[in-house]
């Protein structure tokens, strides 16, 4: 629990470093929202009973340390602190009487350093993150540190003592779920206060419970990207559960507050994301912290307001793109990067530093994203200036960020980019304006990513004027399929990249006229595809063997908000989550469209099937 301490040691503690008490508002010293003092709620209870709490400071969180100040005389305090005061006022604000510069009472000159309260320990640590080796002149750089923890490392013993050696323990096996004589497959639901792990038992036309417990998380619960991990969020940070029965927890992550996680492809690291709401939103603070996943070690953090962390993308909270970070290089989490005004960041993750500690500077580029299994960006800038210079979708390869492909577009209006899960191709969709601006047409550019020179294909509906509803690469194939045209009965069209006739030559496969569909969901091992109608199409299912090009079967789950294939391509969820309040629950069925067996759940809220790359092991 959070340690308590008392005024008197409070006072000897200010005496011992030289700071006046009397100059801090100490009244108006205010945790951070949510902060609860130490104690746990009953939600936070269910969880950390009968284990260790997370640790976290305690005191003056938000007044800083500036050393390295030049040393001046009385007549010129005024000037130094008014020049201190622009450099940290543009940070965040400091509080009324919050610039302490302490003098020598003997020859009443300044001593080289001064303490700044600011209103919030966001902003204190956004100052230090940001001022930490400020150059003032060559005689001054400034040192920069949180007063707690000035105290914290006056309390470092003077003698070293070996760290205690612990016998070692054999863990659980977390791949024990692989070994299931009943080749079943696990997944998670959250309904109500209650988080389950159930087995998907077909054969029995029932789930199977593996793992129950009320309250485990605050928010929503997602597995790790191999399937290791079951990840929860709590209030003090996120944490890592797994087992074969018993779902121990296995890691946790400090971080107040914490309000979005997401793991990296091949689960080495967690980024954690939280943001301090002010009462004006463009003074948002984000934190975002990325850890090592088996040691708990934070790798690095980064800091700054919501408009920092604002570019290229939805999905977030507060304003905040996520994931903010996006991986690289394939399993081996090599890269990572973000977007910013004007460039594209990109981190390696030996020394977590900028390669060649410097970002790609591209004016105006609007969006990038990275091939699944190569260190290759593609990025988008959009026209600019009036149109006299084309928009254009390049092809960047990391870490020598040479450019291997180039393509100009005119009169665009937007651009998407989608992978195939290889890497093999790349699929540019083109929302082009007519000749009169008054409305826009669609085309694919269609990039072989793997073929010499990297050849371009061009790609036009029949109909070019039809409206672009979904766009979806086969997993590890070489076909996607299109959903065009007008609702609520538009066409889906199957393309192949390559077939018997035209090797190396997109063609069309077939056309699906007036489908009651929304959404593509391949199967993950290819050939099957689920054609659904979600939310405003009622829940209309059709299974379709594109090998075959036929309808296997149809179905319907009656306001169907989410759809997920188990990771074997054999078992398809479809679920309706708590957006609506009838028909709460999940309905699994078999590839080819048979329904295997109904749940009903009030208040449902998530479900997930276990995820996992069979090529990783």
């Amino acid at each position: 629990m959070v340690e308590a301490i008392s005024m008197a040691e409070i006072e000897e503690r200010a005496n011992r470093l030289g700071v006046d008490l009397s100059r801090l508002d100490l009244d108006s010293i205010a945790l951070p929202p949510g902060e609860d003092f130490g104690i746990i709620s009953d939600e936070d209870e269910d969880v950390l009973r009968d284990e260790e709490p997370m640790q976290f400071e305690s005191g003056f969180g938000n007044v800083i340390v500036v050393d390295n100040l030049p040393v001046v005389p009385q007549e010129k305090f005024a000037k130094l602190e008014g020049v201190i005061s622009k450099i940290y006022g543009q940070i965040g604000t400091i509080k009324k009487n919050g610039l302490w510069m302490p003098k020598n009472p003997e020859n009443q000159k300044s001593v080289g350093y001064c303490f700044i309260e600011y209103t919030t320990p966001e902003e204190a640590e956004l100052a230090r993150e940001k001022t930490n080796g400020y150059k003032l002149d060559k005689s001054h750089i400034f040192i920069v540190n949180l007063f707690d923890d000035i105290d914290k490392y006056m309390k470092v013993p003077d003698k070293w003592a070996p760290p205690e050696t612990k016998p070692y323990t054999p863990g659980e096996n977390l791949h024990q779920w692989l070994m299931d004589e009943k080749a079943r497959d696990q997944f998670v639901i959250r309904a109500g206060s209650d988080t389950e792990v159930m087995w998907n038992d077909p054969r029995q036309l029932k789930p199977e419970l593996v793992y129950r417990r009320t309250f485990w998380t605050e928010s929503f619960v997602q597995w790790s990207p191999l399937g290791t991990y079951l990840a929860t969020v709590h209030r003090q940070g996120a944490a890592v559960w797994g087992g074969a029965n018993t779902f121990n927890r296995l890691k946790r992550y400090a971080h107040p507050q914490v309000k979005l996680i997401d793991f990296s492809p091949g689960e080495k690291y967690l980024v954690t994301c939280s943001s301090h709401e002010p009462s004006n939103p463009r003074d948002t603070q984000v934190v975002l912290n990325i850890f090592d996943v088996r040691t708990e070690k934070s790798m690095r953090d980064f800091k700054g307001n919501a408009d920092e962390f604002g570019i290229g993308g939805a999905g977030g909270v507060s304003g905040i793109s996520w994931p903010t970070f996006r991986w690289g290089g394939g399993k081996d989490d090599r890269y990572f990067a973000r977007l910013g005004r004007n460039m594209i960041s990109v981190y390696e993750t030996e020394t977590f530093s900028l390669i060649d500690k410097k970002s790609i500077k591209v004016d105006s580029v609007m969006d990038f994203s990275w091939s699944p299994a190569d260190p290759i960006l593609a990025l988008f800038v959009p026209e600019l200036g009036g149109g006299n210079q084309p928009a254009r979708v390049s092809l960047i390869q990391i870490p020598g960020k040479e450019e291997l492909r180039q393509k100009n577009l005119f009169s665009v209006s937007d651009c998407q980019m989608y992978w195939q899960s290889n890497g093999d191709y790349l699929a540019v969709k083109v929302d082009r304006y007519t000749k009169t601006k008054k409305s826009t047409y669609t085309g694919f550019e269609l990039f072989r990513i793997k073929e010499r020179d990297i050849p371009i294909e061009v790609l036009e509906l029949d109909n070019k004027n039809d409206k672009i509803i979904a766009f979806a690469w086969e997993p590890k194939g070489h076909r996607f399929a299109v959903i065009h045209g007008d609702s609520p009965r538009p066409d889906i069209s199957f393309y192949s990249m390559r077939t018997a006739q035209h090797t190396g030559r997109v063609s069309k496969l077939t056309t699906l006229k007036g489908k009651q569909a929304n959404a593509l969901f391949w199967s993950p091992a290819g050939r099957f595809i689920l054609l659904a109608g979600l939310k405003g199409f009622n829940g209309q299912l059709e299974f379709y063997n594109v090998d075959e090009l036929e309808t296997m079967a149809t179905g319907e789950h009656f306001m169907a908000t989410d759809v997920e294939w188990d990771p074997t391509g054999r078992y398809v969820a479809t679920s309706v989550t708590s957006v609506h309040e009838m028909e709460n629950g999940f309905n699994i069925w078999s590839f080819s469209g048979k329904l295997l067996y109904r749940i009903p759940r009030d208040h449902f809220f998530q479900m997930k099937l276990l995820l996992m790359n069979f090529e990783a092991y």
